[in-house]
């Protein structure tokens, strides 16, 4: 029998109004498959990425990558998983901005009952970027001075607040004062805004004139070529988003100009590139939510009929914490 599921799909790339909702038959889940009812919607700044061309889709496409829901109906051959089970996904492919969907059973983690859908959706994608940040790409440890660009934003808030809980210090920067709050209460040691023309000297000072073990930069564009000077000797850039433009391209003469550093590109996709991996860093993300060690603060909720004003926000830099799409 046929679900009938409302979905946003993308015929053009290009400006949040290129988003369209319809509605579309949805089969019953095939082989290996569970369909699952959507409850909550998770936004990430890589959705407006996808939709915008910068990183460039076959189209028509639908959107998103991240959604919490309850199991309908289970195909041949799945285990582990049964009708009524709530789980959370975010490496299933494109498509979570829909109420229904039929999704590779293996993709799915089942949630624990400390974690409730809406939170589970607003945190799993972030928490599992911050996952591999602070434990694979730098491993944080205690003593560490840090930098986050974005430290509001959702995945920021994150890695404030767990590189924090492993014994840094924890440098946030943000775009405008009225954000200096949201990054303090994350467990932001100092804020600077990065508007500021003087902006790493603040860092630098912030750092007893040490400069910062770890950068974690995912605004690049604005923030890249500071970023460098803020890095000590031997340390390390992490380039892992792009919200104010791509970075510019550098020389790699530069990194040994500016003290022998470490710069690298990472995604979240290729650390869970398997069920093996993706259950065991799931597993790690959510004993770290748990301990109270994953904090983050839901700043807007929008209806999936609302999703081009949910972008607007997003692009607009206003947005504090993370951002929840209702089916």
């Amino acid at each position: 029998m046929m679900t009938r599921a409302n979905v946003i799909r993308v015929a053009q790339l290009g400006g949040p109004e290129m988003m369209h909702l319809v509605q579309e038959n949805l089969p019953p889940p095939g082989l290996g498959q569970v369909q699952i009812r959507h409850t909550a919607i998770g936004f990430n700044y890589i959705d407006i990425y996808q939709r915008s061309g910068i990183y460039p889709l076959e189209l028509p496409t639908g959107l998103g990558h991240e959604a919490a829901g309850i199991v309908e109906a289970i195909g041949d051959v799945v285990q582990g998983l049964a009708v009524g089970d709530r789980v959370v996904y975010m490496n299933a492919g494109i498509g979570a901005y829909a109420s229904h969907r039929n999704l590779a059973a293996d993709k799915l983690i089942q949630l624990p009952e400390f974690l409730g859908d809406e939170l589970a959706a607003a945190i799993f994608f972030k928490a599992m970027t911050a996952q591999y940040l602070v434990k694979k790409t730098y491993r944080v440890k205690s003593g560490d001075t840090v930098l986050i660009h974005a430290a509001a934003g959702g995945v920021g808030q994150i890695l404030a607040a767990w590189t924090k809980s492993l014994g840094a210090t924890v440098i946030g920067t943000v775009g405008g004062k009225a954000k200096f709050d949201a990054a303090k209460q994350a467990g932001c040691d100092v804020v600077v805004d990065y508007s500021e023309a003087n902006w790493v000297d603040q860092v630098i000072e912030a750092s007893h004139g040490k400069k910062v073990q770890v950068v974690y930069d995912s605004v690049a564009k604005d923030t890249f070529m500071g970023s460098l000077d803020c890095a000590a000797p031997f340390g390390t850039v992490v380039l892992y988003g792009a919200a104010s433009g791509p970075a510019p391209a550098i020389a790699p003469e530069i990194l040994n100009k500016k003290g022998c550093l470490y710069l690298t590109r990472p995604s979240v996709f290729p650390h869970n590139a398997t069920p093996q991996l993706l259950r065991e860093n799931a597993a790690d993300v959510m004993a770290a939510i748990q301990a109270g060690h994953i904090k983050i603060n839901i700043g807007a909720r929008f209806a999936l009929s609302e999703i081009v004003s949910a972008h607007q926000l997003a692009e607009s830099r206003k947005l504090l914490g993370a951002m929840i799409i209702t089916p």
